[in-house]
């Protein structure tokens, strides 16, 4: 399959120069391929959900370009030969090209990461046009904004998975969480990047953070998405670092970042899109159709998603600690 891969990308970007391929990362929407193609380096993306629309792709690049100019690392995305940026792969999954970029997971534990990336994040919401619908035209995405319904996790609970029981118990302390998930106000929302998690937020190797993957951008309020990025990089587990929390949130502030966190409904986009994925995977995980490797993915995906579901008691923390700011 890698070498009809290959195949496939030298016609469309009309490469005549041997084609090295190696096996980069892997998420939970795509493989990274590395090609070294002559003295170039490129990252193939393959995607395995459904491919981002015109549209996107288009929002995407405008975006890039915006934050390019106020000093956000990104790779780059390559047409091919015939302009486009998104390509059907042979097996009927989708490519993208970007710049290959070496960079390494950013260490959480380093002194200077919080203040970093509160730096990162003001820059992305300054330079981001106002976006009350999504790219293309329609309503906001409500992965960000809605919560599945109770009936919704019925399968799941009662399948008899190694995590069905782990699962129904933690639903059971997260109805409080949720009371105040609601969608934003239309008039505050902006393009957002929306997967700012620390996979997606990477070390060059100067150490300046790089942003990757950005098939997700869409509409959000920027004190949400500042508000998901505290939990998503400082606050798995039950030891939140509040610390680390606190000089991301002031960093964003010093640097002029738009987004304020100061009521409960400022965490609905982290809790919103936390249980879309668990439910999502949950779903991979017990589909008899899926590839295997991708029920195993899920698997792993689940008992992380389990772990890291906050308390109400880290949401009030970080609220004193946003407020007294």
């Amino acid at each position: 399959m890698v070498d009809e891969l290959v195949a496939h990308v030298r016609e469309a970007f009309g490469w005549d120069e041997d084609v090295v391929v190696s096996a980069g990362p892997r998420g939970a929407l795509g493989q990274i391929w590395r090609l070294d193609v002559g003295p170039e380096r490129y990252a193939l993306k393959e995607g395995f959900a459904e491919p981002p629309s015109e549209a996107v792709i288009e929002a995407e690049l405008a975006f890039a370009r915006r934050a390019a100019e106020v000093g956000v690392r990104l790779p780059e995305s390559h047409p091919d030969r015939n302009g486009r940026h998104l390509l059907a792969a042979p097996d009927g999954k989708w490519l993208r090209l970007y710049d290959w970029v070496d960079v390494r997971p950013v260490e959480l534990t380093a002194l200077a990461t919080p203040g970093e990336l509160g730096t990162l994040l003001a820059r992305l919401h300054r330079c981001a046009p106002a976006a009350a619908v999504e790219p293309g035209g329609g309503p906001p995405d409500p992965w960000y904004d809605h919560i599945p319904a109770a009936h919704e996790w019925a399968a799941a609970s009662a399948s008899g998975a190694v995590w069905a029981a782990r699962l129904t118990d933690r639903l059971t302390t997260v109805t409080d969480l949720c009371a105040a998930v609601a969608p934003a106000d239309p008039a505050g929302l902006i393009l957002c990047h929306r997967d700012l998690h620390p996979q997606n937020v990477l070390a060059d190797p100067a150490g300046a953070l790089v942003v990757l993957d950005w098939d997700n951008l869409g509409p959000a309020a920027p004190g949400r998405e500042l508000a998901w990025a505290l939990f998503a990089w400082f606050g798995d587990g039950p030891a939140a670092d509040l610390d680390a929390m606190r000089r991301v949130y002031e960093a964003y502030l010093d640097e002029g970042g738009p987004g304020r966190i100061t009521a409960p409904a400022d965490f609905t986009m982290y809790l919103a899109s936390r249980l879309n994925f668990l439910l999502a995977q949950t779903n991979i995980a017990l589909d008899p159709h899926a590839e295997q490797r991708h029920r195993d993915w899920a698997e792993r995906e689940i008992d992380e998603a389990l772990t890291i579901l906050p308390t109400p008691r880290q949401l009030t923390a970080v609220l004193e600690l946003t407020r007294a700011r």
